[in-house]
C-alpha cells in the first residue's frame, strides 16, 4: 500500500492533486471562477465564508445519524452521481451504510446519507503557514492561486482518521478518486489500515490521480488503460462493466430514424455557443424534437433559451437521472461529458460538438478517438450527421462501447451490479 505523506504540506498536496494540474488551471475563467476567484479579494472573502458558514458552523450543528455506522461497510459519496453510484451496494448488503461530510451537498438524497462530524476540522488551522509555505516550495505561485482551496482541505486528513478509529468500519467504498474530501479520506484510510475499494462512477481522464485504492471495480479496458497512464496501479483491479446501467439496457433504442434530440452541456460549455447551436438546430430541424439539459452543477440561468424558443424542451438533471432522460431521446449533441458513452450503451446516435473555443479539452475522453462517436466541427457538419441520422439511424451503434463497457456481448450484460457484489463480497471477507 502508497505511504501516507508524513507532513501536513504534504498530505495536503496529494489531496489536491488535481487542483495543481495544467488541466484545472488552464480551466475557462467562467468555470474556475465559482471554484476559485481570480481576484485575491474574492478568494479571501470565500475564505471568510467558508470559516463563518461550514468551520464555526459545524460546531454549532451536532450530527445525528438515524443509522449505526460502527463496523459497517462504508458507501462514501461526495455527490447525488456518487449515491446513485453507490446505492445498489446499500441495497444488497444490510451492513453497508451511505456517508459523506457534514456539509457535503448530495443533491436530491442530502436527507438520506449519515454524516461524519467535521466539527473538530477548526482545530488544525494551526497548520496553514506551514502548508503555505510548503506548498509554495513544491507548487510556487499555484499555492496563493488556490488558497482557498487549500484553505478549505486543512483538516480533513486528520478529522477523518479520527472518525476511522472511533467507528471502525470494515472497509470503505468509494465512487470519486480525485476530489479534495474523497482523497482525504482514502488517505486517512490508509493511515488508519482500512480497506479500500472503488466503483467507477463516470469516465475517467489521464489526469486523475494514481489509482490507490485495495480494489478497484472499473467499467472496462478504457479506464483500465488510462489509470495505467496516471501513474501505478494499486492493488487489485477487476473490469465490471457499468453497475448504474444495468437495469436500462435491456431497453436500447430501436427507432430507425432520429426523431428526438437532446442536447446535453456542462459548465466548460460556453453559453453563447450552446445557445447558437441550439437556435440553428431548432431552424434547420422544425420536425424533431429538442431537450435541453444542462449539467447538474451548472447554475447558469438558461431561462432565456425557452423565451426564444417555447418549443425546446427541458431536462432538470437534479432531478432526473441520466438514463431516464436518454430513454427519452434518439441522439444526442454534446461536448465533453460521459453521457456520449451511455447514450452509446443504449444504442442513441451521439455526436461530439464542442460548444466553446478553449483549448483546454478536444475530445477529452477519446471518444473520438476511439470511435465511440462521431465529431461535427462546424455546424454544417453538425447538421449534416443530424440529418443522416434523421433518415436512418442504425441498430447496432451500441456495440461500439465494448471497449469502455466489458460486460456489453457477454453474459453479464446488464448484470453488472451481481458481478461486482460478487467480487465485493468475495473480497470483504478476506479483511475480516
Amino acid at each position: 500500500m502508497p505511504d501516507v505523506s508524513s507532513t501536513p504540506a504534504a498530505r495536503l498536496r496529494d489531496i489536491l492533486q488535481l487542483r495543481f494540474t495544467d488541466l484545472f488551471t488552464g480551466l475557462p475563467a467562467h468555470m474556475l471562477e465559482p471554484i476559485s476567484p481570480a481576484s485575491s479579494l474574492k478568494r479571501l472573502l470565500k475564505v471568510a465564508g467558508y470559516a463563518t458558514l461550514r468551520l464555526v458552523g459545524n460546531v454549532f450543528r451536532p450530527v445525528r445519524n438515524a443509522e449505526e455506522l460502527r463496523g459497517k461497510v462504508w458507501l462514501y459519496v461526495v455527490s447525488q452521481n456518487n449515491y446513485d453510484s453507490l446505492h445498489f451496494v446499500r441495497e444488497a448488503r444490510p451492513d453497508s451504510v451511505l456517508v459523506a461530510g457534514q456539509s457535503k451537498q448530495i443533491g436530491r438524497y442530502n436527507q438520506q446519507v449519515n454524516r461524519l462530524s467535521l466539527r473538530r476540522k477548526l482545530l488544525y488551522y494551526g497548520q496553514l503557514p506551514g502548508v503555505l509555505l510548503g506548498l509554495w516550495r513544491t507548487e510556487g505561485t499555484k499555492a496563493w492561486r488556490f488558497f482557498d482551496l487549500v484553505f478549505n482541505a486543512i483538516g480533513y486528513f486528520e478529522v477523518y482518521c479520527r472518525a476511522l478509529r472511533h467507528y471502525r468500519p470494515q472497509a470503505i467504498i468509494f465512487a470519486n478518486d480525485h476530489n479534495d474530501d474523497a482523497r482525504a479520506m482514502l488517505l486517512a484510510a490508509r493511515a488508519c489500515g482500512v480497506p479500500t475499494a472503488y466503483v467507477q462512477h463516470a469516465s475517467v481522464s489521464t489526469s486523475f490521480p494514481p489509482l490507490g485504492f485495495d480494489l478497484s471495480l472499473l467499467e472496462g479496458q478504457d479506464a483500465l488503460d488510462k489509470y495505467r497512464q496516471c501513474g501505478p496501479v494499486h492493488g487489485r483491479t477487476e473490469l465490471v462493466g457499468m453497475p448504474k446501467a444495468d437495469a436500462f439496457l435491456a431497453t436500447k433504442n430501436q427507432n430507425p430514424a432520429v426523431q428526438r434530440v437532446g442536447l446535453a452541456c456542462n459548465t466548460l460549455d460556453d453559453t453563447q455557443a450552446i445557445a447558437d447551436a441550439l437556435g440553428h438546430l431548432l431552424r434547420e430541424f422544425p420536425t424533431i424534437t429538442f431537450t435541453f439539459r444542462p449539467h447538474p452543477s451548472d447554475k447558469r440561468d438558461f431561462s432565456f433559451l425557452r423565451q426564444q424558443h417555447p418549443q425546446l424542451q427541458f431536462s432538470d438533471a437534479r432531478q432526473q437521472n441520466v438514463f431516464e432522460f436518454l430513454l427519452q431521446q434518439d441522439a444526442l449533441v454534446a461536448a465533453d461529458t460521459s453521457t456520449h458513452l451511455e447514450a452509446t450503451l443504449l444504442n442513441l446516435a451521439s455526436i461530439y460538438y464542442r460548444f466553446a473555443t478553449h483549448g483546454i479539452t478536444d475530445d477529452y475522453y477519446g471518444y473520438v478517438a476511439h470511435g465511440l462517436v462521431e465529431r461535427a466541427n462546424t455546424l454544417p457538419e453538425l447538421t449534416e450527421l443530424v440529418r443522416r441520422y434523421q433518415q436512418h439511424k442504425p441498430l447496432d451503434l451500441y456495440r461500439r462501447a465494448a471497449y469502455y463497457n466489458a460486460t456489453l456481448g457477454t453474459p453479464d450484460e446488464g448484470h453488472s451490479q451481481q458481478r461486482a457484489l460478487r467480487l465485493l463480497a468475495g473480497w470483504l471477507p478476506e479483511q475480516a
